[in-house]
């Protein structure tokens, strides 16, 4: 956080003169503000400003359509992601893959402060850990493709996921069927 402090009077900063030859204005003598307010009580623009929380949300709105849910044959689910998107109030959003094949699987919220990645939509774990993340991935909208990113440490730049691979559930063996035993 930081802490500027402000003089209490303006005596220390310099002011153009007053006999000014340029055409200048006068700022000692010509003040803008009402003569009532005083000396220490400032009212112009604020120097401080609360940053504003970066979001990937149009990139990976750019990823999902261009890229992992692009034509035809995915426009359904893609327009569902989408909307799940906009009714959420999440500024960050990460694309789980099924693997380095970037195969898409389902979309989660990422907090940066607190590290938490909560489901949103798809299939997938409800939630993913630290531990759970196999790699990272940058979308790359120049060229419509995700690249994996040699970080070892989640942060706010990254767009999509991939989690170790025995932590996706195998399917389940069809049951066997029935063998009657032949008659002899």
């Amino acid at each position: 956080m930081c802490v500027f402090f402000r003089p209490d009077s303006a005596d220390g900063f310099l002011s153009p003169s007053h006999s000014s030859r340029n055409g200048e204005k006068d700022w000692e003598n010509a003040s803008t503000t009402s003569s009532i307010t005083s000396n220490t009580e400032y009212t112009g623009p604020r120097l401080y400003k609360e940053p504003s929380a970066k979001s990937n949300k149009h990139i990976i709105q750019n990823a999902l359509s261009h890229c992992c849910l692009a034509g035809k044959v995915n426009e359904g689910q893609k327009n569902k992601i989408l909307e799940e998107m906009e009714k959420s109030e999440a500024n960050n959003f990460l694309v789980l893959f099924r693997d380095s094949g970037c195969q898409f699987r389902s979309l989660y919220t990422y907090c940066p402060e607190s590290e938490e990645i909560a489901k949103l939509t798809g299939i997938g774990p409800k939630s993913i850990t630290r531990k759970m993340i196999d790699g990272l991935y940058k979308y790359n909208s120049d060229k419509k493709q995700f690249s994996q990113i040699p970080a070892k440490t989640m942060s706010a730049s990254v767009d999509a996921v991939t989690i170790h691979n025995h932590l996706w559930q195998a399917k389940k063996p069809a049951t066997p069927k029935k063998v009657v035993p032949a008659q002899s």
